[in-house]
């Protein structure tokens, strides 16, 4: 079982941010279902008392990851909400993945968790699948903004090229990978604009 060093041994306040913090570092190095709730705290570091007072249950903790990861946009989705980046360009964003540090390249988060999660009523997996659904109505609503043909359609072969990368890029460690399916992804969107122009 892997152990990240701790970053902090500082205790008191800031309990639960240190806890969502040490299951980030976790979750990302090891996965989910290889973690235990007595690593994730010796990781805060806080007592089991402590850990259990905010996060009732694993599924619990593994929420409220998923919430924080959301929240502070360390997702591919988090590029489709940028007001201060142009349509086409939040779409393309999907295609970038986070500059790599100590740990693995991990693709997407909710593919991961509704993978390590697979039945589709757990709060785990309905959570990941939400947060799907609301990645292809994102797109939907920049393709439509750009004045594309059949936008929910494309909608749907944007966020498929784009987990598709990200899986990839977990499976084959690079980060990188994602500017094959960029390529795809400008053809695709150059195609659907009327009279099929490139729009840049």
């Amino acid at each position: 079982m892997t152990t990240v060093p701790a970053t902090s041994r500082r205790q008191g306040r800031g309990g639960r941010e240190r806890i969502l913090a040490a299951a980030a570092q976790l979750f990302a190095a090891q996965g989910i279902n290889a973690t235990g709730m007595e690593q994730v705290a010796e990781q805060a570091p806080v007592s089991k008392r402590t850990l259990y007072a905010h996060f009732r249950t694993k599924n619990d903790l593994v929420i409220a990851h998923l919430r924080d990861l959301t929240s502070t946009g360390h997702t591919l989705e988090s590029a489709l909400t940028r007001e201060d980046v142009p349509a086409r360009e939040r779409i393309l964003g999907l295609f970038r993945q986070p500059a790599p540090d100590s740990t693995p390249v991990r693709g997407c988060p909710f593919i991961d968790a509704a993978a390590e999660f697979p039945d589709p009523h757990s709060d785990v997996h309905s959570y990941a699948r939400e947060q799907k659904l609301l990645m292809v109505r994102l797109v939907t609503a920049l393709v439509t903004e750009l004045g594309c043909r059949e936008p929910a359609a494309l909608a749907e072969q944007l966020v498929t090229l784009a987990d598709g990368a990200a899986s990839r890029a977990m499976v084959l460690g690079d980060a990188d990978y994602g500017r094959h399916a960029r390529a795809a992804a400008e053809i695709l969107l150059d195609n659907a604009l009327p009279g099929g122009s490139a729009q840049r």
